[in-house]
């Protein structure tokens, strides 16, 4: 098994010592462990603390905007830090395609659910990404960044709000989206709420939903199910999972 050796950029490290807002926690938190215990304490902070294919992707997300970089081969140091490039660890977006094939609504090892039923019946947008309006309902501003910069970076469009209210602000003034990312808890209203009054009417009963939240217990993901999301993604995530839920919520190729 071989090894990709780490180190910090300026810009990462100037990210965690300033706790720029730009950067979400989660990246920033990163950063200051792998900043302080370098190549020997590194795993031993993270094992247990995120899922194998959670850090990859997140060590991968964070080289994408240089705030790490892989150390060539013979210029390691002391203090670089260190992650096994182990395959079977790496998510693999074929398995959500397979594992979410075998059942309705089943659970993917990523956190991520399907209403297959609904997908089977959808027909496929004819837009691009880049031409495709994600819109996040997301009350966390750390939250919210996250899944902004994880929408951004796979090429998407994204308008955002942090109320029920904002929401149904950015509806009247904007539009309806291509897609909504909606949490479960906001300060003034309620996800599931949102959803069952969005599959009564009459104009957007079919704009595609994916709720995204830290609810993971089966009677919450079976209420957001039941109730008509096309998909339900749970935190943690990354890049790659919410990416490929979107894409087969949209019947995008």
């Amino acid at each position: 098994m071989s090894e990709r050796i780490y180190r910090l950029t300026k810009a990462g490290r100037d990210a965690w010592e300033s706790q720029d807002a730009a950067v979400p926690a989660d990246y920033r938190r990163l950063l200051w462990i792998m900043d302080f215990h370098g190549h020997a304490g590194l795993l031993r902070k993270l094992v247990g603390t995120y899922p194998g294919h959670i850090l990859n992707e997140w060590l991968d997300e964070l080289e994408q905007l240089g705030l790490i970089e892989q150390v060539p081969a013979g210029e390691e140091a002391e203090r670089d830090f260190a992650v096994p490039d182990d395959d079977t660890q790496k998510f693999d977006t074929q398995i959500l395609r397979d594992e979410t094939e075998k059942a309705a609504s089943a659970l993917a090892r990523t956190g991520a659910y399907l209403a297959l039923d609904r997908l089977r019946v959808r027909q496929g947008t004819r837009k691009r990404p880049e031409d495709t309006v994600v819109l996040i309902v997301e009350d966390d501003p750390d939250q919210l960044a996250l899944a902004d910069l994880r929408m951004t970076m796979a090429g998407y469009r994204v308008r955002v709000a942090q109320s029920a209210t904002a929401f149904l602000q950015s509806m009247f003034e904007e539009g309806a989206p291509d897609l909504l990312l909606l949490d479960i808890e906001l300060p003034d209203g309620d996800g599931f709420e949102i959803l069952t009054r969005m599959r009564r009417h009459k104009v957007l009963a079919d704009l595609p939903i994916v709720m995204l939240t830290a609810k993971t217990d089966p009677e919450a993901i079976g209420r957001g199910l039941g109730l008509g999301a096309d998909g339900y993604v749970t935190k943690p995530y990354t890049k790659n999972i919410l990416a490929d839920v979107v894409r087969r919520v949209l019947n995008q190729s």
